[in-house]
């Protein structure tokens, strides 16, 4: 189970989304009123959810390393750090972002409503650097066709994958956070037949069946994003990647939302897919999807949003300031948390 105060990142998946990326503006005021909106942030939701409980109303907060730094907290999490920009064959870029609010609902009206409640709390502390209202897509599919999210653990296994344990005990019930948009160019995609489309992708359009192993070309997306740790175990993440679009802009996309309890097993799977595994041998998928934002954000438990509201470090006194009691793994100088050497999975 969850830690009792962890923010809803194992919720159920939802239909209807909406994604916002700020920017704090300079200034103790700013500050402020983003310290105000920590401290409230349940109150707003519960207040917005009581209208439809089955609507599944739920938002997620996350913070950025900069913005992290400005808090004052005293105290980092192991794993935060601006997102990293990737130059390979294809491009993953950094852009700004200082907080992320993805909220989730059945409906689009109740995440617009909380979206609403929240940049009026906000005002003129932060400037937006992105909004995409997302939704689903007849079965779960994306805009190329194919069903997302398909290896997404559930149960323990999820809870495992995404909540910070003792490896940062100062930090436990969080989580991490890694966003990128996606344009898709739809017309050069559809030109690739239906049996390069699946290979591309590692598993059959129709029925969303995986290639046998023997089967998948080593570019195929589903084997560079599958990676293990040194012992084989399977480091896995939770996707709640959403379609986007505006048919009267020709724009589609998608937009990937990967949540974990540290980030270096999604740094990792970007790293194949855009220099390849080995290199040189990247996702084929990146030829028609081009990502346009990146970053990477702290997902605070409630205990801790509540201590950035009153103003208080992070930790307490008898916790270290490396965000680790006496004697606990704490974070490397890269950023990534040390749980084991990284490889591909087979």
């Amino acid at each position: 189970m969850p830690p009792d105060a962890s923010q809803p990142v194992d919720a159920p998946l939802s239909r209807s989304a909406i994604f916002i990326t700020l920017t704090v503006n300079r200034g103790g005021d700013a500050l402020d009123a983003l310290r105000g909106l920590c401290a409230d942030l349940p109150s707003l939701v519960k207040a917005v959810s009581f209208r439809s409980p089955p609507a599944g109303l739920s938002c997620i907060m996350g913070l950025g390393a900069d913005l992290w730094q400005r808090l004052d907290m005293g105290a980092t999490p192991a794993g935060l750090h601006p997102f990293r920009a990737i130059q390979g064959v294809h491009a993953a870029p950094s852009t700004p972002g200082d907080v992320l609010f993805h909220i989730r609902a059945s409906s689009l009206d109740f995440c617009f409503e909380l979206a609403t409640r929240l940049m009026q709390r906000l005002g003129g502390a932060v400037s937006v650097q992105d909004e995409t209202h997302g939704f689903k897509f007849f079965d779960n599919r994306d805009l190329l066709g194919f069903v997302d999210g398909t290896e997404n653990p559930v149960g323990l296994d999820l809870d495992a994958a995404v909540f910070i344990g003792d490896e940062d005990p100062g930090f436990a019930g969080g989580s991490y956070v890694i966003v990128q948009k996606y344009l898709h160019d739809l017309a050069a995609w559809e030109a690739i037949p239906t049996e390069q489309q699946e290979r591309i992708i590692g598993r059959h359009k129709l029925s969303d069946v995986e290639f046998p192993d023997k089967d998948k070309a080593s570019y195929a997306h589903n084997v560079l994003t599958n990676i293990e740790d040194a012992s084989g175990q399977a480091l896995e993440i939770l996707r709640d990647n959403m379609p986007f679009g505006s048919a009267a802009r020709g724009e589609f996309g998608t937009y990937f939302i990967g949540y974990a309890r540290e980030p270096g097993r999604i740094e990792t799977m970007l790293d194949n897919m855009f220099l390849g595994d080995p290199p040189g041998n990247y996702d084929r998928l990146l030829d028609v999807s081009r990502a346009v934002t990146g970053c990477l954000f702290f997902i605070p438990d409630a205990d801790m949003l509540d201590r950035i509201g009153a103003g208080q470090p992070a930790l307490d006194a008898e916790t270290d300031a490396g965000g680790a009691a006496d004697g606990a793994p704490t974070g490397r100088a890269d950023g990534s948390l040390g749980l084991g050497t990284l490889k591909q999975g087979n």
